[in-house]
């Protein structure tokens, strides 16, 4: 689910977007509707790359694609996975680590095939990097955390796609 930033209070919300589709979301803390557009945003426009970001099909092109400036690490993975499970601490550390440096995605593969089936995603986990829009590295299966950091800081050191 993206996680929408309210314009009034700041407070980060994680959003349904099959229930935003026929509900207004309001902000938890305040009360104050959700704007669509703010998803995954701050009230700078940039993307929160605090927590991992939640992938959606219909928001791979914007969120994974549509990145600009920073990679974006896309974790394609399944809730039944154990592999996939293991590495979910360090993907939440390291993006908890990045300072902005890049942005770190989980896609549930089984939620969403079309961008799995896009990058012929075999086996899971699977880690996708991108940068300006085009993949630039893949990891399969579960690495350790100074493997898939040093994956991530070659991204982003690396002159511009």
């Amino acid at each position: 689910m993206p996680v929408v930033v309210c314009s009034k209070c700041g407070a980060k919300n994680r959003v349904d977007e099959q229930a935003a589709e026929k509900l207004q979301p309001k902000c938890g803390r305040c009360g104050t509707p959700l704007e669509a557009g703010n998803a995954a945003t701050g009230q700078s426009g940039t993307i929160d790359t605090s927590t991992p970001l939640v992938i959606t099909d219909a928001t791979f092109q914007r969120d994974v694609l549509g990145a600009r400036n920073q990679p974006v690490l896309l974790d394609c993975w399944a809730p039944w996975c154990g592999p996939c499970r293991m590495i979910a601490p360090v993907l939440e550390q390291l993006a908890a680590e990045s300072k902005g440096k890049y942005v770190i995605a989980k896609l549930n593969v089984d939620d969403n095939p079309r961008v799995a089936e896009q990058f012929r995603i075999q086996s899971i986990p699977t880690m996708l990097i991108f940068k300006n829009g085009a993949l630039v590295d893949r990891l399969i299966g579960a690495q350790p955390k100074q493997t898939i950091a040093a994956r991530l800081a070659a991204a982003a050191s690396a002159s511009p796609a």
